[in-house]
């Protein structure tokens, strides 16, 4: 009984569109697997005609490599996630969309986790960004302090806003202090009566704020000053305003954002205060919506595009291990910006 001898031969349909391996490049083209290899990775020595027949073979079948695999290989994924207390925020959405856009100029993707302020979650996205491999991790804002017990690695860090709590990690954010100083000094040109409105979590951008707030007002004895601390509680809020507006004094308020300062304002419409004669209002962030205001808000500008860069060029050289000149921590100038409700 004679054998017979089945010749396989492997072909390529574009129409399915398979997804080739290198070894399959390898076989269409002629020449080794490492060659292949070299050729991704336009790392070793190869012929510029073997280079454009091994392109020409991948833009041809659409061959795609393994992220993983290769992550695998060379200990990098250029990725790199990001943790954020709360996306709807327009001063987080905002640095968030620039830090992304720094990033993939340089080369990086993004994993963008929200957390809605709950720390469990935040641990959760912790260890699914470790389990994805990323090269290194942002963490914006949160609680005071960033627990690095949560992360079973030594991956580079950056905090913004955030008190960085390990030896790995930098931190950058705006110079909440300063604007607090500004905001402050010039209320107190204006009323004798200054509350500021912090929301009610602690976290280290309001409770710097307060800081600044505080340390200026020491200056001036003679001014009245309180602390109102936010839950959310619309009618908690015009209570407060009615008793100030009782006073038939002119009062100041310094929101801690331009989100509180706006519903600061739209209760004293409603309760017939007039801003600014009655009462002077600044926020914080110089947010898309204090220009939609009416008046628009006075308020204290965070440059989120330099804090997005600074954050972006830290981490990297901190995940390709170049070192890092000058301070572990960067605050970014702020300014004040006048308008209608001052």
């Amino acid at each position: 009984m004679s054998k017979r001898l089945l010749k396989i031969t492997w072909k390529v349909d574009d129409k399915l569109n398979h997804k080739l391996s290198i070894k399959k490049i390898a076989q269409l083209t002629g020449v080794s697997t490492a060659t292949v290899s070299r050729v991704i990775n336009d790392n070793g020595r190869f012929s510029e005609e073997t280079r454009k027949r091994v392109q020409s073979a991948i833009e041809k079948y659409g061959y795609e490599p393994n992220r993983v695999a290769k992550s695998l290989r060379v200990n990098k994924s250029n990725t790199v996630g990001i943790i954020v207390p709360d996306i709807t925020n327009s001063f987080f959405s905002s640095t968030v969309q620039q830090i992304e856009v720094y990033l993939f100029d340089h080369g990086y993707s993004t994993i963008i986790c929200n957390t809605a302020h709950n720390q469990e979650k935040e641990s959760k996205y912790l260890k699914v960004l470790e389990s994805e491999m990323v090269d290194g991790i942002i963490i914006i804002s949160g609680a005071l302090d960033f627990k690095s017990t949560d992360l079973h690695s030594k991956l580079p860090l950056i905090c913004i806003d955030r008190n960085p709590k390990d030896d790995n990690a930098l931190f950058v954010g705006s110079d909440h202090y300063a604007g607090a100083v500004l905001a402050t000094e010039y209320l107190v040109k204006e009323v004798q009566d200054i509350t500021i409105v912090l929301p009610d979590r602690k976290s280290v951008s309001p409770l710097e704020r307060l800081r600044g707030f505080s340390d200026t007002v020491k200056k001036y004895p003679a001014i009245k000053t309180a602390i109102f601390l936010d839950d959310g509680n619309e009618e908690r809020l015009q209570r407060f305003l009615v008793q100030k507006k009782s006073t038939n004094n002119i009062f100041g308020i310094f929101a801690n954002s331009d989100n509180l300062a706006a519903k600061i304002l739209l209760q004293a419409h409603l309760l017939g205060i007039n801003v600014p004669k009655q009462m002077k209002l600044i926020g914080f962030d110089d947010a898309p919506i204090a220009q939609i205001c009416y008046p628009q808000l006075t308020t204290i500008r965070q440059n989120e595009k330099e804090i997005a860069e600074l954050a972006g060029e830290k981490l990297i050289k901190l995940i390709t291990r170049i070192p890092i000149q000058g301070k572990k921590s960067i605050r970014v100038p702020v300014k004040l910006i006048i308008r209608g409700t001052t």
